[in-house]
């Protein structure tokens, strides 16, 4: 059983340790100052605590706060170098973390699926480590990407699913119009992005030919696709990614001289 830690207990943060609590596998003290948030995960985890002292005694730390208090956390955090620390603040770079620390630091980019061990995860490391990579392997997928990549995974799969929830949202709602009761369409948008994306993942043939596969000719599909071909969907979603990668490029910009 792994010994973990996980300072900040926000949305990301409570993913993380639900996740942890539904493999059994690891032990997980969760801290953070805010006692509310505290008593949110307490039924997920072996100990609570607001002292960063106390969360400092475990075998993988993982450091999941904003970036602009993430110096404040490091200040206080003393680490010995056989402990691992995980940072998952946005656009903070390893290196930063690196200079604050004795420990070995991994950077990795989550998202909350970890609470369903569905999680798609980023991971930037020198050396493979045991722990860190057993632990992704529970909350769900991961890549190892390089240091300079990340910012691009923090647009894809960090932000990814706010955007993900935008499309399903509006094909729920193009459905309610169209007639559909708000709660069957609901509950088959949902499905729909589940099942597909599952296909995806499952399948060697790429998304073209998949949709192939379903837009027969003469069929409904083709001419629904017939209208996203034609439109600026594309476009606009590689905007949005670019986006929210300069914005991760911004926030790593503010500790380059720090």
């Amino acid at each position: 059983m792994t010994d973990v830690s996980v300072i900040g207990c926000g949305h990301m943060g409570s993913a993380l340790i639900r996740g942890l609590d539904r493999t059994g596998t690891h032990r997980v003290v969760a801290c953070d100052l805010d006692t509310s948030a505290l008593e949110a995960v307490e039924p997920y985890c072996a100990e609570t605590t607001t002292d960063i002292a106390s969360a400092a005694d475990a075998d993988v730390v993982f450091v999941a706060v904003k970036p602009k208090v993430i110096a404040a956390v490091l200040a206080d955090l003393d680490l010995p170098a056989d402990a691992t620390l995980v940072t998952i603040a946005a656009g903070v770079p390893r290196s930063f973390v690196e200079s604050h620390t004795d420990a070995t630091v991994v950077r990795i980019m989550p998202n909350l699926a970890a609470e369903l061990g569905e999680m798609a995860a980023a991971v930037s490391w020198d050396d493979v480590d045991d722990d860190v990579r057993d632990i992704l392997d529970d909350l769900g997928e991961f890549v190892e990407i390089e240091e300079g990549e990340m910012d691009v995974a923090t647009a894809l799969n960090g932000s990814g699913p706010a955007f993900v929830y935008y499309l399903i949202g509006a094909m729920r709602k193009a459905a309610v119009a169209e007639g559909l009761p708000p709660d069957a369409a609901a509950t088959l948008a949902a499905q729909t992005f589940k099942g597909a994306a599952e296909t995806v993942v499952r399948s060697d043939e790429d998304t073209d030919a998949l949709i192939d596969a379903v837009a027969t000719e003469g069929g409904t599909t083709i001419e629904g696709m017939e209208v996203l071909w034609d439109s600026d969907v594309e476009s606009v979603l590689a905007e949005t990614l670019g986006a929210a990668a300069e914005r991760s490029r911004e926030l790593a910009g503010g500790f380059d001289d720090e």
